[in-house]
C-alpha cells in the first residue's frame, strides 16, 4: 500500500511541475470549509509556549526507525534536496481554518525516497525541538501535499509559526503537523504523541470532526 501511495504522490507532483508553479485553488466555496470550522484570514499561534531558536549551524533533521538508510540532514543538506511549493488549506482543531496557504520546502515523498522505509513500516512519529511529538499513518503522510516546510508565502517561516522547519499535512487537523521538527521516525506499531496521549484523535480528520479519541 505504501509503495502505491508513494508512486501516486510523485505523479501528482509531476503534474504540478508541468503546470509550472503553484496553482491556487478555485474561488472559495462553502464545501471547502469542514464542519464546525470558521474561516479566518489571520494565523493564530498555538503551541506549547516554547519557541526554540536553533542556529542554522546546529539544526538537524533525523530520519530513522524502520528504514534502509537512516540519515541526519543539516540545514545545507536539507535545502539541497528538491524544493517544492504547494497551496493548501489549513484547519486547526480549535475550529478555525485558513484558505490558500502557500508553503515551500521538501516533499515528504522526497524524504521517503531518501530514507527508504522498510515494507513493514506503517506509521510515522514526528518530534520537535520544543519537546512536541505527534503520530500519523504512513499512508496519510504519502499524500502529494505533505511536506516539511521552511517558507510561508515566499518568506522563511517565522519562529512563532514553527521555523526553521515544520510539517504540513493539509488533510488533517494542524496539530498533526509538528512545528520545529527535528525527527521523523518510521514505525511498525502506532505510537501516540503529545496530544494523542491526552485524548486527541489518532486520525484527526477535519471532515468528520474527528477531534478527540
Amino acid at each position: 500500500m505504501s509503495k502505491e501511495r508513494y508512486i501516486a504522490a510523485k505523479q501528482q507532483w509531476a503534474e504540478k511541475q508541468k503546470a509550472k508553479g503553484v496553482v491556487p485553488r478555485s474561488e472559495p466555496r462553502a464545501e471547502r470549509l469542514p464542519p464546525g470550522q470558521k474561516l479566518t484570514t489571520g494565523f493564530p499561534v498555538l503551541d506549547l509556549g516554547i519557541h526554540p531558536e536553533i542556529p542554522e549551524a546546529d539544526w538537524r533533521l533525523t530520519l530513522d526507525g524502520l528504514v534502509e538508510k537512516p540519515v541526519t540532514l543539516d540545514w545545507k543538506a536539507f535545502n539541497a534536496l528538491p524544493q517544492v511549493e504547494d497551496m493548501s488549506d489549513f484547519h486547526c482543531v480549535t475550529t478555525w481554518s485558513r484558505y490558500d496557504c502557500r508553503w515551500g520546502g521538501v516533499a515528504f515523498t522526497t524524504l521517503y525516497e531518501l530514507a527508504r522505509p522498510k515494507p513493514h513500516a506503517r506509521h510515522v512519529y514526528f518530534t520537535g525541538y520544543d519537546g512536541y511529538s505527534t503520530n500519523v499513518s504512513l499512508a496519510a503522510c504519502l499524500d502529494a501535499d505533505v511536506l516539511v516546510a521552511t517558507s510561508f508565502d515566499g518568506a522563511p517561516i517565522t519562529l512563532e509559526h514553527g521555523g526553521r522547519a515544520r510539517v504540513i499535512i493539509p488533510k488533517l487537523y494542524a496539530w498533526k503537523g509538528a512545528k520545529f521538527v527535528k525527527g521523523i521516525t518510521f514505525l511498525e506499531e502506532d505510537k501516540p504523541g503529545f496530544w494523542e496521549v491526552r485524548g486527541y484523535s489518532n486520525t484527526a480528520d477535519p471532515w468528520t470532526e474527528d477531534r478527540f479519541g
